[in-house]
């Protein structure tokens, strides 16, 4: 969960070009800056380009760390723009770097600073071992210009290119003469047991001139980089010579000179609104995620047609067959008592459920975190959260989860209520904290361990203080709301009458009892997710940009209906083989869809990751449960309300004497 997650701007960018050219509105963080030449600059065109850089992270390790912890060169002036709660909870620490420019003014082998490392300095030791780890586990630089990624463009199999939104600090060459990561782009680095770091970029900044088209300056449309090892004269630098080496053994002093070179070209093809299509095309992968998707969709839309289409008939005939034998005479009792199912349980199938107070707690939760859902991943597909205003989508998530506390405290509250509670005050609290107290105290442990390591993620202590106000101040009191008018409505009413005396349920084959139903529930939820939650698992661990929410709201609606239908088919199997006990079965059937995204989230990183070390373990592991927990809740509450809503239509159907 430390991972900026970025969205389309197809749909999104259409807009704002439409409002560029109509009415000069512009959605928030998302107005073009115009660039000029010094001499023409203004209020309305600035010359000066600002490069700010964020914090580092690896996808051999979870620790991100910021830019100044690693012994890199600064500003003499630092500058850190505000940042809202999402770029505070993802991890991103930006801040003005030394890399200073001006619109359309080339330069060769500026330099920046020179980093020295004194044999048997303790200081200086571990410094550069610091930055030696950095290297080993692969550590990237991202780099912001005009609010756009400075990317990294290479080739990669097949002659296609991939621009990669980071660069490494450096590269290992192994004792065995291995070469590590980014040490395979260059045969100089050969040397066993060296580390080769990047202290050369070549900058290339690719603008669209707004005289053909009667606006004034320019705007920026791409960032590119080139990152170099070159061991040049630190005197007169001409940032041309050998790799520059770092030994694995600090057995000399050791000095680093960091340059940079800036060039400019003008490309009127690209518009503004499209320049971060370059990026997303070049997403390795990206037909056959496109493919695996729309297969997925077909199989699990024909399955949910097949499950619908077994229902409604099966149904329609129990239901005929069960009011003929109210109005005919025609069966003898023993017929009709082999021919029942499902409508021999009547009088027990609206009895109370055990933990019934757990249980409303729980739905009132996942009805919160549903709500949620649905609304930021339509904001996020209709582009209203753009990857331009970092940030904006975990920031929505957060707000909204707390805004929502009414209707997770009046749903739980108004079933809780028909379950024949009488514990509210008990029920409000569990509601209130409960699911979020245990989310909270894993995200504390984990803050604690990134704390211990010096990551830059760690939340600051104000933060985690904002946090507890949100949601004690704002979440806690409406949740209280949402359950006093809870309480205050009527409870359910239900189609049929409860026996007094519970009905003895039959001896259940393999498939009917409990356990292998749940199990084999969250297997067709599961199966339509898996292929996206492969590329969200990317993007928050591998740090791959995920741009599609389009087709995950489209996933997400099918989720929705295969929970559902999942649910209903084997409530339905149940009660025909008479066992009512379907309330917590509704809500662990599609809620054991968790259970194998948990079991994903192990297969997923002992296959696809290249995670080392204890820290990065425990906080893989802990952010796992947290997502583990929240889409239990969800794909929970789904199958409830779905089984809910069947059992009350069925019943109400049916003549029952």
């Amino acid at each position: 969960m430390k991972r900026r997650i970025h969205i389309s701007f197809v749909c999104f960018y259409s807009l704002v070009s439409y409002f560029h050219s109509c009415t000069a509105f512009y959605l928030p963080g998302l107005a073009p800056v115009s660039f000029c030449d010094e001499s023409s600059a203004g209020e309305d065109c600035q010359s000066e380009i600002e490069l700010f850089v964020n914090r580092l992270d690896s996808v051999e390790s979870v620790l991100p760390y910021e830019y100044d912890v690693f012994d890199f060169c600064q500003d003499t002036k630092e500058r850190r723009p505000s940042e809202n709660l999402g770029q505070v909870l993802f991890g991103e620490r930006i801040e003005s770097s030394p890399y200073k420019f001006k619109f359309n003014e080339d330069f060769k082998c500026k330099k920046v600073c020179t980093k020295t490392y004194k044999k048997g300095a303790r200081q200086d030791m571990a410094k550069l071992d610091f930055l030696k780890m950095g290297m080993q586990l692969n550590y990237q630089h991202h780099w912001i210009i005009d609010n756009m990624p400075v990317t990294w463009c290479y080739d990669v199999e097949d002659g296609q290119k991939y621009c990669n939104p980071g660069f490494p600090i450096g590269c290992l060459v192994t004792m065995d003469g291995r070469a590590k990561d980014a040490c395979v782009i260059n045969s100089e680095f050969n040397k066993k047991n060296t580390f080769y770091v990047f202290n050369h970029v070549d900058i290339k900044i690719t603008y669209h001139s707004g005289a053909a088209e009667g606006w004034r300056g320019a705007r920026l449309v791409a960032a590119t980089l080139e990152p170099k090892s070159i061991n040049t004269d630190q005197t007169n630098p001409t940032c041309e010579g050998p790799p520059m080496e770092v030994p694995v053994d600090f057995d000399n002093d050791v000095s680093i000179l960091y340059t940079y070179s800036v060039t400019f070209s003008e490309d009127n093809s690209i518009k503004w609104a499209s320049r971060w299509d370059y990026i997303l095309v070049s997403m390795p992968h990206t037909n056959i995620q496109w493919f695996s998707i729309m297969n997925s969709l077909v199989i699990v839309l024909f399955l949910s047609g097949m499950v619908a289409m077994i229902m409604l008939r099966t149904l329609h005939k129990d239901i005929a067959r069960y009011n003929q034998v109210d109005q005919v005479w025609v069966l003898s009792s023993e017929d009709a008592q082999e021919e029942s199912g499902w409508k021999q349980v009547h009088g027990d199938v609206f009895r109370p459920p055990r933990k019934g107070m757990l249980l409303s707690v729980f739905l009132g939760q996942g009805t919160q975190i549903f709500i949620m859902t649905f609304i930021t991943l339509f904001l996020a597909c209709l582009g209203f959260l753009s990857p331009a205003n970092r940030g904006a989508l975990m920031t929505c998530a957060v707000v909204l989860w707390v805004l929502l506390g009414t209707p997770a405290g009046y749903v739980s509250a108004r079933l809780y209520k028909t379950f024949g509670g009488e514990k509210w005050k008990t029920n409000v609290l569990l509601t209130a904290l409960l699911c979020p107290g245990i989310v909270f105290a894993d995200f504390f442990l984990m803050n604690l361990i990134l704390w211990v390591e010096g990551s830059s993620a760690a939340i600051p202590f104000g933060t985690l203080v904002a946090i507890l106000a949100l949601w004690f101040g704002i979440s806690v009191p409406l949740t209280f709301v949402g359950a006093y008018f809870g309480f205050k409505k009527a409870a359910i009413e239900q189609p049929v009458r409860t026996n007094q005396i519970p009905r003895q349920i039959p001896e259940q084959s393999f498939f009917t009892k409990p356990i292998p139903g749940i199990v084999m529930g969250g297997i067709l939820p599961f199966g339509c997710i898996f292929i996206q939650l492969f590329f969200i698992l990317n993007s928050i661990w591998s740090h791959q940009m995920y741009y599609m929410f389009g087709f995950l709201f489209l996933v997400f609606i099918i989720l929705v209906i295969t929970c559902s239908e999942a649910t209903i088919l084997l409530c339905y199997f149940h009660l025909c083989a008479e066992d009512y006990h379907w309330w917590w079965r509704s809500f662990l059937t599609s809620g054991f869809t968790a259970v194998y995204l948990f079991i994903y989230g192990v297969h997923y990183f002992f296959s696809k990751l290249q995670i080392v070390g204890a820290a990065s373990t425990i906080l893989y592991f802990g952010y796992t449960m947290i997502m583990v927990l929240i889409f239990f809740l969800f794909t929970g509450t789904i199958g409830f309300f779905a089984c809910f809503w069947f059992v009350n239509k069925i019943y109400s159907v049916v003549k029952v004497d």
